[in-house]
């Protein structure tokens, strides 16, 4: 079967961070391209546990641009392992079943929580992360019977989504809703990541919030955030005319797209604005929650400057390495938490994964998910797909997906 694959070499890497930054088409075309369409066999069942997935449709996600493009930190390369098929928001049916698979069958369409955490790996007893439902933190991600890889399509041995079959651990499995679409299958996983993102981080009714970013996840924060019931205010700082327009939609209260976020934190939270003697102006009062989707330096030194006293900055956005005047941290007594992946959280009683909380309000229609999808390629046309995700404004895109035939 075609499939999407990612390897770098350390050479490669090397001249891709030289000549990558003056022709950035070099990283998926031609002889230095860290992404190929490449023939591989079709996957087996690692053990009876797991199931064989014919896919649907497969998302793009931000963080497979930053690997092509390797923006990613090395830090986290002892966790990955190459070559890898690309693709963790997807949609399929299961076309093959172990004989230890009890809650699932052959025929049904599911969405995978892509985490390879304990129970995937194997691994008994599990780790402290993964016993507590938090397996996106699990400490295993580089032991087991398999590769390095912290979730499903950047593990060598288990493939993601960018194929036209892959392979899952029954944990690893969530039911779509009868008449739920591929797209609104393929739009779980990030629904499910701001779920987490608000969950750990949640608002009360009158807080003010600033998300930093508008695209998919930035959305989708602000559809959380409304499907949750929170009445809070929201700011959502975009220079996406069209994207900061779509969030404003889906019930954000102010948008800014003028890049001057500073010169609007005091009409928009009554905050004090100060002038040090050099640098940035910090203010007193500000926004009580910020969701950073962004994750560069000038973004989070932007973010805890007009952040309140007692603020929670949640950092969403992975970038590389940052460099942080961390005097607005002990100055205001702010919190930095990083998000990543999903878990299980107590909600009105009931315990659900954040899976379980997104496929619901998709079922109740309490959230938007297909209608992001506006654009559909297939596997072969990877390349114009990565070329529409670099200019997501002049295509007037949000979410692009790969669709593979019914």
């Amino acid at each position: 079967m075609k499939a999407l694959r990612f390897a770098v070499s350390v050479p490669q890497f090397l001249v891709l961070k030289v000549l990558g930054a003056l022709l950035p088409q070099l990283h998926y075309r031609g002889p230095l391209a860290t992404v190929r369409l490449e023939e591989i066999p079709e996957p087996l069942l690692p053990s009876p546990s797991w199931v064989k997935i014919r896919t649907l449709r497969c998302g793009f996600c931000g963080s497979d641009q930053s690997l092509i493009f390797l923006r990613d930190s090395p830090t986290a390369s002892p966790f990955t392992s190459f070559p890898c098929v690309l693709g963790h928001e997807l949609a399929g049916q299961i076309v093959e079943a172990g004989k230890d698979v009890r809650r699932f069958a052959v025929g049904e369409l599911v969405t995978v929580a892509p985490t390879l955490g304990c129970a995937a790996r194997g691994i008994d007893p599990p780790c402290p992360s993964c016993r507590t439902g938090r397996p996106s933190a699990c400490e295993n991600s580089a032991e087991g019977g398999f590769s390095p890889g912290l979730f499903s399509g950047i593990c060598r041995d288990i493939g993601g989504g960018f194929a036209p079959f892959l392979t899952a651990h029954e944990s690893q499995l969530f039911r779509l809703p009868e008449g739920a679409t591929p797209e609104t299958g393929a739009m779980i996983e990030p629904l499910a990541v701001t779920l987490e993102a608000v969950l750990e981080n949640r608002p009360d009714r009158g807080d003010r919030i600033l998300i930093i970013g508008g695209g998919v996840i930035g959305n989708l924060l602000v559809q959380s955030i409304r499907a949750l019931g929170i009445a809070c205010h929201i700011t959502v700082s975009e220079p996406s005319r069209f994207h900061a327009e779509l969030a404003a939609k889906e019930g954000a209260d102010a948008i800014i797209t003028d890049g001057d976020l500073f010169g609007h934190v005091s009409e928009l939270t009554k905050a004090r604005r100060y002038r040090p003697m050099l640098g940035k102006e910090i203010f007193m009062g500000g926004f009580t929650k910020v969701f950073d989707v962004v994750g560069k330096t000038q973004t989070l030194r932007t973010a805890m400057r007009a952040m309140a006293a007692g603020g929670c900055l949640s950092v969403v956005g992975i970038g590389d390495e940052v460099r942080l005047d961390l005097t607005p941290l002990w100055l205001k007594l702010q919190t930095i938490r990083g998000v990543y992946g999903y878990g299980y959280h107590t909600i009105a009683g009931e315990r659900l994964h954040a899976f379980d909380l997104a496929l619901r309000l998709a079922r109740e229609k309490k959230v938007r998910l297909e209608a992001m999808v506006t654009h559909r390629f297939g596997l072969e046309q990877y390349k114009e797909m990565i070329a529409v995700n670099r200019s997501k404004a002049l295509h007037r895109a949000v979410k692009t997906v790969v669709s593979f035939p019914l």
